[in-house]
């Protein structure tokens, strides 16, 4: 086995959202081995019950596992916020977890936010998870959560930067649910691929949370914390695998890792 700093991280979604969050690791931890997983043929999780996406979960992080990965990056909100305490489970006591909703609401109760709205897949918002954690840390804000499930399907299917898919947007953010927030939490790391169109329904007068940012420094102090960070000068090999082989998917990696991204399919349930 790999010493414990070059053993690789990894990263794992239902689909391509997740590369919000490798893209971020990456820029922030150039030297670190990245495996991610895109569970691509049972996208979205979002509308999965909570069994299933546990189930799905776990058997990704057995692979994982597998890989000798020295930290799990959940890159999903659904499965944060439903399977995080198996995923812990599976992964042992020699291996980190970390999800991405803790970091977002440590981010949040340091600031002086009032209003704070957040959008996410049904599977997300019906934990009632961002909610429950703020409150239990910061009282006297208001947290206001809206299920948005048309976006990440939009998203998958390439809809971005055109009339439809700025015409769900408009739909979802005008409705009383998230009105008079003053900043906004996107619960899905699909959601930040859409960022700059969400900007621009509020007039940029909305404060939008980059959770990519936010995952990634927080994986970078726990890696320092267990003295496990790569301090190799050589850039770390970021390897893709997809439960199913998307053209969508490899035209995201390479916009966001600008090169050509290699995946390999890989069943895991067969």
């Amino acid at each position: 086995m790999k010493n414990n700093a070059t053993r690789p991280i990894g990263i794992f979604d239902s689909g391509l959202g997740g590369l919000t969050v490798a893209k971020a690791i990456h820029l922030m931890l150039p030297n670190e081995e990245i495996i991610y997983f895109g569970d691509t043929a049972h996208l979205p999780y979002g509308d999965k019950s909570k069994d299933t996406i546990v189930q799905y979960s776990a058997r990704i992080t057995k692979f994982l596992v597998e890989e000798q990965c020295k930290v799990i990056v959940i890159a999903c909100n659904s499965a944060s916020s439903n399977a995080y305490e198996e995923v812990v489970k599976q992964a042992g006591s020699n291996i980190h977890v970390l999800n991405v909703i803790d970091p977002v609401v440590n981010y949040i109760v340091e600031t002086d936010y009032k209003k704070i709205g957040v959008i996410g897949t049904k599977s997300t918002i019906d934990t009632n998870t961002y909610f429950n954690k703020i409150h239990k840390k910061k009282k006297g804000v208001y947290v206001l959560s809206m299920a948005t499930p048309l976006l990440v399907p939009m998203i998958e299917e390439g809809f971005i930067f055109d009339d439809i898919s700025n015409a769900i947007i408009r739909t979802y953010l005008s409705r009383r649910e998230i009105s008079g927030i003053d900043t906004l939490i996107l619960g899905c790391t699909h959601y930040p691929i859409i960022k700059n169109q969400i900007n621009k329904f509020y007039n940029f007068d909305v404060d939008i949370i980059d959770t990519g940012k936010i995952i990634a420094e927080s994986l970078r102090l726990l890696l320092d914390k267990e003295s496990i960070r790569n301090t190799s000068t050589k850039r770390g090999v970021k390897n893709f695998y997809v439960s199913d082989l998307t053209r969508y998917f490899k035209l995201i990696a390479r916009m966001f890792f600008e090169e050509e991204i290699e995946l390999e399919k890989l069943n895991l349930w067969k």
